[in-house]
This record gives C-alpha cells, sequence and structure tokens, in this order.
C-alpha cells in the first residue's frame, strides 16, 4: 500500500484542501474587485454604516469602537505616509524644489490594503458586538473627547510633516501647465 495515497484521503489533507480552494477563491474576488474604487469604498461606508447602527441601537460597546477609532487612525497615519520618511533616510526621496525630478508619491499603506484593513475591522467590531465579555461599561464622552484630541495632535503632527517636506498624498488627475491646455505647436503640420 501506497503512504502517499493513504495521505492524500486523510482528514487532514481534505481539510487543508478545503482551505486552499477556499482561500484562492476568496483571493479571487478580491482581486476581481481591485479596480472598482468607489464601488468598494461605497462597500466599506453600509459595513461601516451598519457597525455604527448596531451601536447605536444597543447602546454599548464603547470600548469596541474606541479601539476600532484607534486602528483606523493608525491606517490613516500609513495610508497619508511617503513608504521612504524623509526623516530618516539620507538619499533623495521626495522632490522639494520645482527642478528637481518628478517622482511620484509612493504611500506606505496603499490604498487597496487601506480599504481592505478598514472593512476587515469594521467586520470584527461587529461581531465583536454579540459577546457581552467587550461590552465593558465605560463613560463613552470621556472617551470620544480623548480620541477627538488624539486625533487631531495626530494629524496636526502629520500636516506639519507634510507642510515641512513638501509632499501631497493626494493626485486629482493629470497636472496640466497653469491649468490650461498647452498651446499647439508651430511647427506641427496641423497648426495653422
Amino acid at each position: 500500500m501506497d503512504v502517499g495515497v493513504a495521505d492524500d484521503h486523510s482528514p487532514e489533507a481534505t481539510i487543508s484542501r478545503w482551505k486552499f480552494s477556499v482561500s484562492r477563491q476568496y483571493q479571487h474576488m478580491l482581486d476581481k474587485t481591485t479596480p472598482h474604487v468607489l464601488r468598494r469604498w461605497i462597500g466599506c461606508l453600509v459595513v461601516a454604516a451598519v457597525y455604527v447602527l448596531r451601536v447605536y441601537l444597543v447602546q454599548g460597546f464603547y470600548i469596541v469602537s474606541y479601539a476600532l477609532g484607534i486602528y483606523i487612525l493608525n491606517l490613516l497615519i500609513g495610508f497619508l505616509s511617503p513608504q521612504v520618511d524623509p526623516e530618516i533616510h539620507d538619499g533623495p526621496t521626495l522632490p522639494t524644489r520645482g527642478s528637481d525630478e518628478f517622482r511620484p508619491f509612493v504611500r506606505r499603506l496603499p490604498e487597496f490594503k487601506f480599504w481592505y484593513s478598514i472593512t476587515k475591522a469594521f467586520c470584527i467590531a461587529f461581531v465583536m458586538t454579540f459577546f457581552s465579555a467587550f461590552d465593558v461599561p465605560v463613560f463613552w464622552p470621556i472617551l470620544l473627547f480623548y480620541w477627538v484630541v488624539l486625533f487631531t495632535l495626530t494629524m496636526r503632527r502629520q500636516i506639519s510633516h507634510m507642510i515641512k517636506y513638501k509632499y501631497v498624498p493626494f493626485s486629482f488627475g493629470k497636472q496640466r501647465y497653469d491649468g490650461k491646455r498647452a498651446p499647439a505647436d508651430s511647427t506641427s503640420p496641423t497648426a495653422d
């Protein structure tokens, strides 16, 4: 009797094949959503709204919401930060003068991973609201105030970093010279 064939029908091998198949199908679904940025973010907003509605209706789980807010703030910092921090890196990173060569802004946390992490966090937090162990009684206005202060200080630091190193983590389409179209080349045969 061949040992390889016997191992192929063991429960562990069957579970392993099933996990691999499910993982592959899930990754295929994620790959198909990659180009649909607006639809992904609308779906994320729907998931967030369901979570907020759940927390509002049960009037609890403020610690879970606070931890979720801190996690999203951490993700936001990664999304707004360059991959190579100019304060730490010694070589040329971001262009600082108009005469410098154009280098695109590369995020520390890409948009897809940012979306995926936020959506997954809201789903996990939603599931946590069904377990009373996570419903710790707290005075939620203090948590909200502390989170707003933390958000304000963190964003102030991030914006001052952006100003100091002259980078903008967003692009709004193709840039044009002086906001106008370039004039037609006078040497081209179609220009009259």
